[in-house]
């Protein structure tokens, strides 16, 4: 089954990456675009992750995985090669409603990160519900291509006028007829 695809506002949420190497730092990358909120965990760091965290302020836990571990967190990112803890990790998050993501390991997933491409107010994402990860880079780069170099710009004066003029059919048409111009 096909994963739903939802943008998730987690500016507020807490979350835990189990993981101190190449995988864990790929994918704390990939949540700053969105949020600082994040705390690594691991018995061992990469110089790599290290240095991001340090850089963004992220809380670092330098210890092996222990049950519990996730109880204070809205969302764990499982970043290890040990598909069994994964599964443990999952199965504990799972029981106490806190969402997971087991890197490699899609039956160990409540969610999967998506290949993506963020520009200011602007993100797209592709997906492949995991089928492959390659699939699903190469055509965000291929999309990213077609993505106007001033769409930044542009979705801030859309914004900013989206806010100011009062709602109804006008504001909507023409909002409508701006952003049909633009990609003229």
């Amino acid at each position: 089954m096909s994963y739903f695809p939802a943008y998730l506002k987690i500016d507020d949420k807490e979350i835990l990456i189990v993981g101190g190497g190449k995988i864990a730092t790929d994918k704390l990358r990939h949540l700053l675009d969105f949020t600082s909120k994040i705390t690594l965990l691991s018995k061992e760091y990469d110089q790599d992750i290290l240095e991001l965290s340090q850089t963004n302020g992220i809380k670092t836990i330098q210890k092996i995985y222990e049950k519990g571990d996730i109880d204070s967190f809205d969302i764990v990112i499982v970043a290890i090669d040990d598909i069994e803890k994964q599964k443990e990790i999952y199965l504990e998050a799972k029981s106490k409603k806190i969402l997971c993501n087991s890197v490699d390991a899609v039956e160990y997933c409540d969610f999967i990160f998506p290949s993506y491409i963020k520009r200011g107010e602007l993100t797209i994402a592709v997906s492949t519900s995991g089928a492959s990860p390659a699939v699903a880079k190469y055509l965000r780069r291929f999309i990213e291509k077609f993505i106007p170099k001033d769409i930044e710009k542009f979705l801030l004066e859309m914004k900013s006028l989206r806010e100011k003029l009062p709602k109804g059919r006008e504001r909507m048409e023409f909002l409508d007829k701006k952003a049909k111009e633009f990609f003229k």
